[in-house]
């Protein structure tokens, strides 16, 4: 038995930008979802895929555990740019071999398998509305329409690290696994998926008729499909390792002579580049923005959240009414404190309202007898 693929994504008819990704590379496939803003969101999505890909084909250890490595990489790389601070990405793997196909999951993205005509899904919301319907607070329908839905209770990127789902499915042949972003199934029912998908033989146009529904339902997210169809036939191999290249070595640099005639030079050379690098400094700087915390309540800063010496490289632009503590609750605005980079001082603020926004439904859902959670989808 082997298996035959298609994969699509869209952007959908609101978003700016795709963050998601996907990963279709047989014998694995995946799907991930960004979050953090467009660029921190496609950052993290593509990170964390390669970082799988990469494991994957050198063969270090099982998915789970190369899923836990893709979190930390995402992790590091967030603390080490402020302008992808926050970021993280669901992601929802599959490999097939010897006809089991092994899953392993982080977020809200998920698996469904289609057998015989009935659909069934494979993975567990990492969702705060899914908890409050395990524990009872809320029913299957008000979770379809909580405000509260997008929000992650574990995300890939958000903390050191992450616990992964595990899940084997022993496959039968005409089978067909879909893998998919949220901005499938939060559009459409399980009952429209399973439809289109036993609807069309063809995985490519059921692909394509997934995003088309999803696109018809309104298009609010990104939107990604990856159709696996098991048929009759002999399994892909692994693909062959590349062998590595030799590193070249260049030739050392030899000690130049007349070194008491050239300090003098360079010393003048220095103090010019350090005067123009000074200069540049403060041009570059005035055109900085990033949102942050001051006094407690978040703010709008012109410059960048560092200190050189006992300068301080920012300033206060803007004091908002919202509380730092309030922002720091919810994931994409779990690294304010650190500060979220803006390219420009209308985009601090189109931040500011994003944030607001956000926290204002917390609060309206804590209110309404909700909780809060770690993290908020894409």
């Amino acid at each position: 038995m082997k298996v035959v693929a298609a994969a699509a994504t869209d952007i959908g008819r609101v978003r700016e930008g795709n963050e998601d990704s996907y990963l279709s590379d047989p014998p694995l496939f995946a799907v991930a979802d960004g979050m953090g803003g467009h660029r921190g969101g496609e950052v993290a999505s593509h990170l964390a895929l390669d970082t799988l890909e990469r494991l994957f084909r050198k063969g270090r250890g099982v998915l789970a555990e190369q899923i836990q490595e893709a979190n930390r990489v995402v992790f590091e790389r967030a603390q080490l740019d402020r302008k992808v601070a926050g970021m993280g990405t669901t992601l929802t793997a599959a490999s097939f071999a010897d006809g089991t196909l092994r899953l392993a999951h982080v977020g809200d993205s998920r698996a469904y398998l289609l057998r015989e005509g009935t659909i069934q899904v494979l993975t567990e919301d990492h969702t705060l509305v899914h908890r409050m319907v395990e524990k009872g607070e809320i029913t299957e329908a008000e979770a379809d329409v909580h405000p509260y839905r997008s929000v992650l209770t574990r995300a890939v990127g958000v903390d050191p690290a992450v616990h992964v789902d595990e899940a084997t499915v022993e496959i039968v042949q005409g089978d067909r696994v879909l893998l998919c972003s949220d901005g499938l199934h939060g559009m459409i029912t399980d009952d429209e998926i399973a439809g289109i998908l036993a609807a069309e033989s063809d995985p490519n146009r059921a692909a394509e008729d997934l995003i088309e529904a999803a696109n018809r339902a309104g298009g609010v997210d990104n939107i990604t499909v990856v159709v696996l169809d098991f048929v009759e036939g002999d399994e892909d191999p692994l693909a062959q390792a590349t062998a590595a290249k030799a590193r070249e070595v260049g030739p050392r640099p030899r000690r130049s002579r007349g070194r008491g005639k050239r300090v003098a030079l360079s010393l003048s050379i220095a103090a010019a580049v350090t005067l123009v690098a000074l200069i540049g400094l403060r041009v570059w700087l005035d055109a900085q923005w990033y949102v942050g915390v001051s006094d407690g309540r978040v703010a709008v800063y012109n410059g960048i959240p560092a200190e050189v010496l006992w300068f301080r490289l920012h300033h206060v632009s803007v004091v908002t009414d919202v509380r730092a503590n309030d922002a720091q609750h919810l994931a994409p605005w779990a690294g304010i404190a650190d500060g979220i980079p803006a390219n420009s001082r209308v985009e601090a603020d189109h931040i500011v309202e994003r944030i607001t926004k956000d926290v204002r439904s917390a609060a309206k859902s804590a209110a309404g007898g909700g909780g809060q959670g770690t993290g908020s989808g894409a």
